[in-house]
């Protein structure tokens, strides 16, 4: 398939590489004009990073309950070890190498497939062109036929809370950190927060998470919170609920977080995790005709069109849902429908999403809170992993496997995962989902015993009608 079409491409993340991907590929003649490095943040500085940190802490934790095990560690004079020590310095040399290494396998791609990168900043000068700050200079005008714009969000910060890339850090700062903190403060309890809290715990750190709401992960299943936050106060977090941060300030070694209540809390190190600003300033948006909600995202329907003929967009900066895979789904889908190859619109209950702390959480579908809500009807089951045999191998206790389906049809229509690894064992609740299977059909496929995702089929068993 060719065409004589030119697709230009601000931002080179996964929204950006990925629709650049699937335009050469439909025969398109594709340009990607990226600025902070081929990957974006997803790649450079927030999931490849910060999932390879946690990949440690996961070890950390493996490690920590192996005498349970029957697995014994002993120093060099044949005495019990008792304590792990991490090379922080060492873990974020890896963290950053990984993350250089994958940026330049995508480039690479990017090259093979014909598609063109230039370093700049680029901005729209109407609907049909973009404008280049090239990086080593001088300026160029691309013309095309679409643009797709990519352009992510960057963490959000307050006046009272500024960082200083030493001691009071962004999520994107962490990894310069030269030694292991005495002690750290998370503020946020989203995504972000819990996943930095639960890694940096698992890492031996002394970890307090400041969260403003009564509970974590104020946004996921409240079962699946319930079970994180209990962990992590069992292995020794101070979680600190209904505690809006006011101000964050730094003397010396000395980082203070001030409550709006008036309390304090003084820790060595402070992570800021506030959420995400899309990075739309600047970019002739709206003089194209490019138009911004309240919160400066750009505004897309489910193909990615914005309100300006021929210009799409993807991934963070609109906001849709800030996951590395809708990006990547968002700009497919858009080059899909600019080139004229089969597409379906972006179903957001189709996402399969995980929490990457220690135990994970991962979702698909339909959730409890809509459930409660009356949004939609559902039959739910939930079963603790602590009875599946492979987790009693591994001496897993915490955790579990919930199921929604319709009642009447039996159509699996969401789930939840709270355990090891549960961002694999989503996979067959997201592929029921999708494909509308229902709980039966979900429970007669064939599972390995012993294996956790026994646990998921079992659920479906439980969910059979007569």
């Amino acid at each position: 398939m060719s065409t004589d079409h030119h697709v230009v491409i601000v931002g080179g993340g996964p929204g950006g590489y990925e629709s650049a991907l699937v335009a050469a590929q439909l025969g398109a003649r594709v340009t990607v004009v990226d600025s902070d490095g081929i990957g974006g943040s997803a790649v450079l500085t927030d999931c490849v990073p910060s999932k390879t940190l946690i990949a440690t802490a996961e070890l950390m934790t493996e490690v920590a309950s192996a005498a349970e095990l029957g697995v014994n560690f002993h120093d060099h004079e044949g005495d019990t070890a008792t304590t792990i020590q991490v090379d922080l310095g060492r873990i974020n040399a890896r963290v950053k190498q990984l993350a250089a290494d994958q940026s330049a396998d995508i480039a690479r791609r990017l090259e093979k497939e014909g598609v063109r990168v230039v370093r700049g900043r680029g901005r729209l000068a109407g609907p049909d062109r973009v404008q280049v700050s090239l990086a080593d200079g001088g300026e160029e005008t691309l013309e095309a036929d679409a643009v797709l714009l990519a352009t992510g969000a960057a963490p959000r910060t307050m006046p009272s809370a500024q960082p200083d890339g030493e001691r009071i850090l962004t999520w994107e700062q962490v990894y310069d950190i030269p030694e292991v903190p005495e002690s750290l403060i998370v503020v946020g309890s989203g995504v972000t927060g819990a996943e930095f809290a639960s890694a940096y715990l698992a890492l031996g750190i002394d970890v307090t998470l400041v969260s403003s709401r009564d509970r974590v992960l104020p946004g996921e299943d409240a079962d699946a919170s319930a079970v994180l936050e209990e962990v992590s106060t069992r292995r020794g977090m101070n979680v600190l609920k209904k505690s809006r941060m006011e101000s964050v300030s730094r003397e010396g070694d000395t980082v203070t977080v001030t409550l709006t209540d008036g309390r304090s809390v003084q820790g060595s190190h402070c992570i800021l995790a506030l959420g995400s600003v899309p990075n739309t300033a600047d970019l002739g948006l709206e003089e194209s005709g490019v138009q911004l909600d309240e919160g400066g995202f750009i505004v897309v329907d489910r193909v990615s069109r914005t309100s300006a003929r021929g210009v799409y967009a993807a991934g963070d900066c609109t906001g849709v849902l800030m996951l590395a895979s809708v990006a990547a789904m968002q700009g497919r889908i858009a080059m899909w429908h600019f080139l004229g190859d089969a597409v379906a619109p972006l179903d957001l209950k189709k996402v399969s999403s995980n929490v990457f702390t220690a135990p994970e959480i991962a979702t698909v579908g339909w959730s409890q809170q809509a459930v409660e809500a009356g949004e939609i009807l559902s039959e739910t089951v939930m079963l603790p992993l602590a009875g599946n045999p492979r987790a009693k191998m591994q001496g897993v206790r915490d955790g579990f496997v919930k199921l929604f389906c319709r009642p009447g049809t039996g159509i699996v229509v969401g789930g939840v995962v709270v355990g090891p690894r549960a961002s694999e064992l989503i996979h067959p609740v997201s592929i029921a989902v999708a494909e509308s299977l229902t709980a039966d059909q979900l429970a007669q496929a064939f599972t390995v015993y012993p294996s956790l995702s026994g646990s998921i089929a079992e659920a479906a068993r439980r969910l059979h009608h007569v």
